[in-house]
């Protein structure tokens, strides 16, 4: 009776550690997605104002994917970021007997991916002007 609470102690143990496994690598995987230097609508919805520098531009986005000026010499910032996310999902389960055992699993995949361009236009002063968005999902 002994052998079999110290088995049963061992497998829960184990069990835990691979919850906690799953865990740590959910988390690790979440690492530079969840970061406050994410380029979002929100972002450029609250931070992006008419009449703001280009320096506190580069404060609240970053620098630009590209830099073009028209033909008075203005700039106009192009900020082009692609996201993709992958998900996995696996289950297994078995009922394991003395010397044999029997098992299964399934798993399901899924990939989506997610655009954002921005487009900022600056005066001959270097101000924002004008700036527009436009963001999808598939």
């Amino acid at each position: 009776m002994k052998s079999l609470k110290t088995l049963l102690v061992f497998v829960l143990g184990i069990m835990i550690l691979g919850c906690q496994n799953a865990a740590h690598h959910s988390k690790q995987t979440q690492n530079g997605v969840e970061n406050g230097d994410r380029v979002t609508v929100g972002k450029v919805q609250k931070g992006i104002k008419i009449g703001m520098s280009n320096a506190d531009v580069v404060a609240v986005l970053g620098s630009p994917n590209i830099v073009t000026t028209d033909d008075l010499r203005r700039e106009s910032w192009v900020y082009d970021k692609i996201a993709t996310t992958a998900s996995y999902s696996r289950s297994e389960g078995g009922v394991f007997l003395l010397l044999g055992g029997v098992g299964g699993g399934s798993g399901a995949a899924t990939t989506s991916q997610r655009t954002l361009t921005i487009v900022i236009k600056f005066d001959e002063n270097q101000k924002v002007r004008d700036f527009a968005y436009h963001s999808s999902s598939f």
